[in-house]
């Protein structure tokens, strides 16, 4: 039988994905493009931010999945929120950026999450996530972990678990889609595969 998956299971697999991503160790691609700074997703959060979804609340542990309290809601609305959990939340949902990276030439690892295909299924809009099921199968991580990518000829999704390399110029532009809402967006130049 499938176990049901609530807010607060998707929150400690997603946390315990970050944290697997922010100490794994870099990969270096084959060769290095000196045009392109590349970078960690850790780089594009503030750390007050990252210190907050790295400690969470203790209360978090007492909730039962599926109940009333397992929700971003219930979080957002508990009137006996300490400042932990607050801030907590607040991490959760930031929108806070690294404004030294805008309009920078980068080059980060990820997987596609799409949002919009052509007629011939090739993805034209999309979201750059940290992990794999970001968006899909779990919630979305925080917008400062997630970039807005388009491209108009479009681009062939084999799978989506597939990770690439994407190599182009970031800016700080929220996205706010249906599936989640991203704080950044990048100018595509290149898109590899992740070796």
């Amino acid at each position: 039988m499938m176990k049901t998956f609530t807010f607060f299971t998707f929150w400690r697999i997603s946390i315990t994905l970050l944290l697997l991503h922010f100490t794994a160790p870099t990969y270096a691609a084959t060769a290095k493009d000196p045009a392109y700074e590349e970078i960690d997703w850790v780089q594009l959060m503030p750390t007050d931010d990252l210190a907050a979804l790295l400690s969470p609340p203790d209360n978090l542990a007492n909730i039962a999945d599926g109940s009333a309290q397992d929700s971003i809601e219930a979080l957002s609305n508990s009137s006996t929120a300490d400042d932990a959990t607050r801030r907590f939340q607040q991490a959760l949902t930031s929108v806070r950026v690294i404004k030294e990276f805008d309009n920078k030439a980068i080059k980060i690892p990820g997987y596609m999450v799409p949002l919009v295909t052509d007629g011939q299924q090739n993805v034209t809009e999309f979201f750059i996530v940290p992990y794999f099921g970001a968006c899909l199968h779990m919630p979305p991580p925080p917008p400062n972990q997630m970039i807005y990518g388009k491209l108009k000829e479009g681009f062939k999704l084999d799978g989506l678990t597939e990770a690439f390399w994407f190599e182009g110029t970031i800016h700080i532009q929220t996205t706010d889609t249906e599936t989640g809402m991203s704080a950044y967006g990048m100018t595509i130049d290149n898109i590899q595969i992740f070796e």
